[in-house]
């Protein structure tokens, strides 16, 4: 068993709390990204699922679909590999040199693309969970498209939208721990690190967990906050 006294050398006087830290805080930083992303790209699919030509909608069907079957470490893997040799090769035909794809950006992009297919299905239900006399109604204003949509439509599907949005969250949080597999340091990483070089391996995956669980506390708060304030003006049953 290690003593107290160890585990507070390990910590604070070898610097693995601060190291843990930081990898925390690149984890909430890819996550962020990687959401906001993956909410432009949802956004824009539902609503072509919703309105949209019907090739662009089976070319979104086919993204969803494709994106949902396949396990996010493959996709992650293609994605990046992939992308990163389709890019040198575009690089390399236009007579430039090969390029290094920063981690961070390649990170955001293949998460957010990832996450983009599962948000697009819950942004296309709570814009059908809308009533459709309120879009009418707009309509019969003779508003233009983009004012329906972020005066009306957007504001009003959030209610219901709210609830997959923050399972969402988490579940990327959690997923941003693939990324090191393509050599990224994040708050896994640097855990991995921290124990192979120490030894000390259920002390520093533990403290891993107990980084995680805080991330998750604190963002099952927040979210909280965020639906007390969105639903204050909804019914209360």
């Amino acid at each position: 068993m290690i003593s107290l006294s160890e585990v507070t050398q390990l910590f604070v006087a070898d610097g693995w709390l601060d190291a843990l830290a930081h990898g925390a805080l690149v984890t909430l930083q890819i996550s962020a990204g990687a959401f906001v992303l993956g909410l432009s790209i949802g956004l824009v699919v539902a609503l072509i699922k919703l309105r949209g030509p019907r090739w662009l909608v089976r070319l979104a069907n086919l993204y969803t679909t494709l994106y949902r079957a396949v396990p996010e470490l493959l996709l992650i893997l293609l994605l990046y590999y992939a992308g990163t040799d389709l890019l040198n090769m575009l690089m390399a035909a236009l007579g430039r040199p090969s390029i290094t794809v920063n981690g961070f950006a390649a990170a955001v992009l293949v998460l957010g693309i990832v996450q983009g297919a599962y948000s697009a299905e819950i942004l296309r239900g709570a814009i059908l969970a809308i009533p459709h006399g309120q879009i009418e109604a707009a309509r019969s204003f003779g508003i233009e498209r983009w004012l329906l949509l972020r005066r009306m439509i957007l504001p009003s599907m959030l209610p219901f939208a709210l609830a997959g949005l923050s399972n969402l969250w988490l579940v990327l949080v959690k997923d941003s721990a693939l990324i090191s597999i393509v050599g990224y340091s994040e708050l896994l990483s640097v855990g991995k690190q921290a124990a192979g070089s120490t030894k000390h391996y259920l002390v520093f995956y533990l403290a891993v967990a107990a980084f995680y669980f805080i991330i998750t506390l604190l963002s099952n708060g927040a979210w909280r906050l965020l639906e007390r304030r969105i639903n204050r003006w909804l019914p209360q049953h």
